[in-house]
């Protein structure tokens, strides 16, 4: 039997570097190898950093509803990444009797979290995604937790968890570089500089006495808080900003570190819904452990397979301890990174999530 066409929805930009742009394309990619045509619907500027301002992201992100409009039949499937504004593809996908497929990614509080100005319509947004959940066929979470959240917002919709993964061809153990400007012994955190990925805890940490002098924090990314970055690096020696790396050459200089950070902080229902973050996933499949923050999901992938250290929230002082910890015995530092590894082969590549993501198609 075939398998139905996938559109597929993505109204935030997928810029390669951030997570968004690898759970897009990967779960895309392992769709097109079980058999789904798919297609994406994202914006023109996917491809660089520099977006237009409010008024021409709302008018891209109608010309691309427009867009999937037009191209869908009945039978279709849209796979939405789940949007506050993503209702006129979901309205028109009704109307064909299309199937409707939301994948959640958080809580509405992630959009006033990124975006303060948009607390003032507060209710309104939050009406208009917890609307698009309700009419959805199937919603996918990435988080039990996020899974017992969407129970408790909507009634109807089948509800199913597929976590992030790590695409294990490129994040693995045997990673190279060709960098020649890393330091000899470091810890590195990537990713997008969004307010709640502890960029402040992360900078508190290397200026706190307790981290080791002889190690080094690697930064790879950009956004929102990159000023912060910019700065703890041209005062800090400890601190190296890498900027913006193209996503084949992230997985060499995970490797070559002792360990990955992702010191997530308190914004938003963390306690209430849980983090599967995609670095997580991708610094254990290149064979160094995480020290992650202590929030479900992160937290028990790391404890239930003794591959990396769980720190408190927003304490710098923790977070210096622990790469302390990594830095004083390298070879137990390698062995928990391994076990990371062995786990993301495993159970959690992107192929394994596209097969899932694929039946939960077939079952709405």
């Amino acid at each position: 039997m075939s398998k139905p066409r996938v559109l597929y929805i993505a109204l935030e930009s997928p810029r390669e570097g951030q997570a968004s742009y690898a759970h897009v394309h990967e779960i895309i990619a392992g769709l097109e190898r079980i058999g789904h045509q798919v297609t994406l619907f994202a914006p023109r500027y996917r491809d660089g950093w520099q977006r237009p301002g409010l008024v021409g992201r709302l008018w891209e992100y109608l010309v691309i509803q427009f867009q999937l409009c037009l191209a869908l039949r009945p039978g279709d499937v849209i796979y939405v990444r789940s949007h506050f504004l993503a209702v006129l593809a979901s309205v028109w996908g009704k109307v064909l009797g299309c199937k409707l497929i939301q994948e959640i990614n958080g809580p509405y509080e992630d959009l006033f979290i990124t975006y303060p100005w948009t607390a003032r319509f507060e209710k309104l947004l939050t009406w208009l995604q917890r609307w698009q959940f309700q009419v959805a066929s199937a919603l996918i979470c990435v988080t039990p937790q996020l899974k017992t959240w969407v129970g408790k917002q909507v009634n109807g919709p089948l509800i199913e968890v597929v976590p992030n993964g790590a695409n294990t061809d490129l994040f693995k153990p045997e990673a190279v570089t060709s960098r020649t400007d890393l330091p000899e012994k470091y810890v590195c955190f990537f990713g997008g500089f969004a307010r709640w990925q502890g960029i402040e805890t992360m900078i508190g940490a290397v200026d706190a006495p307790e981290w080791p002098e002889d190690t080094k924090l690697v930064v790879i990314g950009d956004g929102q808080q990159r000023d912060l970055v910019e700065g703890a690096a041209k005062r800090n020696p400890k601190l190296q900003w890498l900027g913006r790396l193209n996503y084949r050459e992230v997985p060499g200089v995970v490797a070559r570190s002792i360990g990955g950070l992702v010191p997530k902080n308190k914004s938003g229902d963390r306690d209430g819904t849980g983090l599967f973050p995609l670095k997580v996933f991708e610094t254990l499949a290149c064979g160094a452990p995480a020290i992650v923050s202590d929030f479900p999901g992160q937290a028990d992938l790391i404890r239930e397979n003794n591959c990396g250290l769980v720190v408190p929230p927003e304490d710098p002082k923790a977070l210096a301890e622990a790469v302390a910890q990594l830095a004083a015995d390298p070879a137990a530092a390698r062995e928990m990174g391994l076990r990371g590894a062995a786990a993301v082969q495993r159970e959690h590549s992107w192929q394994a999530r596209a097969e899932q993501t694929s039946e939960i198609i077939a079952r709405a």
